[in-house]
Formats: C-alpha cells, structure tokens, sequence
C-alpha cells in the first residue's frame, strides 16, 4: 500500500506508475494524489487535430515546440502538477522538456480540454495556478459547449466557436524571448471536433 499523504513532486514521480492506470491519470494537488476520470474520445479528437496542426504550423515556422501530457508543478509546499494536454514551450534549449515526465519550466502556452466532469470542476483551481505561476496564454477547450476559450491574464477572455478561427497574434510576446506566442498559428474550432475517417466503423 502507497502513503499519498503528503508527496511532493519527487516522490509523486517516483510512485506514479503504482497508481490506478500506471498513473496515466493522475495529479498531485496540494501534496495529495487526484485519481481523475479517463478522458472521451472528443478529448483524444481535440489532441489528434492540435498536435497535427501544430507539427504543420512548427515545420513552415520554427520555434517553440508542444509537449504532451507533461507534469507541470505548479505550485511547492505543498506541491501541485498539472498534466494539461498541450505545453508549448519557447526559448532555451529546443525540446529540453520533451523527455520530463515532470518539470518546474514554464511553458508559455498551455492547452486544457474539459472533458470530464472532474476537469471541470477543477477548472477554476487551474486557471489560477497558471496565472499565479506565470503562464501567459491558456486555451480551454470545452467538448460539450464545443468552444475554445483563450484566456490570458489581466485581458477580457474570449470564445470561439463553430467556424471562428482560433489563432496565435502578434501582439502576445513571451516574456522571456520577446518571440510571439504561435502568431500565425490558425485552425477552426469546428475542425477540432472531427472524427477522422479512419476512425470511422464500416457499414
């Protein structure tokens, strides 16, 4: 039997994969453990549709790459780790984080998909742990309302839906770098939510 009591980031990682599901999915929340419900398949839908066109996008316009249901310690003492399903990293040494199963680096942009009834009622908790920690751009992607929200901290949020384009700007600098956060970067929300054909059954 594991004690989940009290764990830090570390020792999360250490046990992670005892957990239900080899700790696929699993956070630590204030030290503590979070079983969280396994994903629908619209959830699966939005990652195949962003990650496609994110590779797109990265091979005509380098910089910065996405890494994929990566620990984020949020907070220490008692320490947090988020695992959104997008960190798109820029600056410092190119995919340095994509072999971490945890990491303390800031992402720039993080994506969160609200495909369960626990993400959801986690969603307000999360916001603010990236605004406190300093990420600049988050997407929340709702699968029921089919709507991505973009938020950034100390500006009006907005939602696309349907045929809105959902886009990086020019305008959104990265603290760091002064590099634009995937300012030519476009993609439909309605195409987020498409079932390729091969994933369709035959009749």
């Amino acid at each position: 039997m594991i004690d989940t009591a009290l764990l830090t980031a570390d020792s999360f990682d250490a046990v992670r994969y005892d957990l239900p599901d080899s700790g696929q999915w699993v956070e630590l929340v204030r030290g503590r453990v979070e079983i969280l419900t396994p994903p629908e398949e619209e959830h699966r839908l939005v990652v195949l549709h962003l990650s496609k066109a994110l590779g797109s996008y990265l091979t005509e316009t380098p910089g910065g790459y996405p890494v994929f249901d990566l620990g984020l310690i949020v907070a220490r003492h008692p320490d947090t780790i988020r695992f959104p399903a997008i960190s798109f990293f820029l600056g410092g040494e190119m995919f340095a984080e994509a072999d971490r199963s945890i990491t303390d680096t800031r992402p720039a942009l993080v994506v969160e998909i609200m495909s369960s009834n626990d993400r959801r009622r986690s969603l307000n908790d999360r916001l603010y742990e990236y605004d406190r920690w300093g990420v600049e751009v988050i997407w929340v992607v709702d699968t029921i309302e089919r709507a991505v929200h973009i938020i950034r901290p100390g500006y009006t949020n907005r939602a696309l839906r349907n045929d809105e384009i959902l886009s990086g700007s020019s305008t959104w600098q990265h603290k760091t770098t002064a590099k634009p956060i995937l300012s030519d970067f476009r993609i439909s929300v309605a195409s987020l939510f498409v079932e390729p054909e091969s994933w369709k059954t035959p009749n």
